[in-house]
């Protein structure tokens, strides 16, 4: 099972684990699952956490992911912090804009990013596999785009000359930070089906 209720991450899943014999089930299908409370200081900490969490609860195997952005002017921030940036209440347009500002006379070349997931999975007899997908790019200028979501709209891709919110679904797919996170994943999961460990 897969430690999220996001309907769009379960679909980009199924998608991606296509063809390994798993049923893929959300929280949505344990509602009595309490939920985690992300404490963590890194990605690593809080995917263990929500996929330790989940396994218990379920019996089943369970796997969760953390993922954010991390831009180097700004100390490697929001990281950890991405979806709470700025406070729980702002929407995904407000974030981009108070990010904007912080970086505000900061010049193109100055503003590296990378998204960043990181992808626990733990099995019902306590084994624990951590791996993670990153994609590199600079913050934009100003935001561009109606595809993706959170911080796609001003994540530049140089190699595309574009923001991730600009790249077709199917075409950020292949090159996300989840994409690469979970080909690893699926590498670990073909031996567990496989009967190896």
């Amino acid at each position: 099972m897969v430690a999220t209720r996001n309907p769009g991450k379960i679909r980009e899943l199924r998608s991606l684990l296509e063809g390994l014999g798993y049923e893929i089930l959300s929280l949505d299908h344990y509602p009595s699952i309490p939920p985690v409370e992300e404490k963590g200081e890194t990605f690593e900490e809080n995917a263990l956490e929500k996929a330790r969490a989940a396994a218990r609860f379920t019996g089943e195997m369970a796997l969760a992911d953390d993922s954010g952005l991390e831009v180097d002017a700004l100390g490697g921030a929001p990281g950890v912090r991405s979806a709470r940036f700025g406070g729980e209440d702002l929407s995904d347009a407000q974030r981009n804009r108070l990010l904007l500002e912080r970086l505000k006379g900061v010049p193109m070349e100055e503003r590296r990013a990378r998204f960043r997931c990181v992808i626990a999975l733990v099995t019902p007899r306590g084994e624990e596999y951590v791996v993670e997908g990153a994609c590199e790019g600079y913050i934009a200028m100003e935001p561009e785009g109606g595809h993706g979501f959170g911080y796609d709209p001003i994540f530049y891709l140089p190699s595309y000359g574009r923001t991730m919110a600009q790249i077709p679904p199917e075409e950020k797919n292949k090159i996300s930070h989840r994409a690469r996170a979970l080909a690893k994943i699926r590498v670990i999961l073909e031996k567990l089906a496989g009967g190896g460990s």
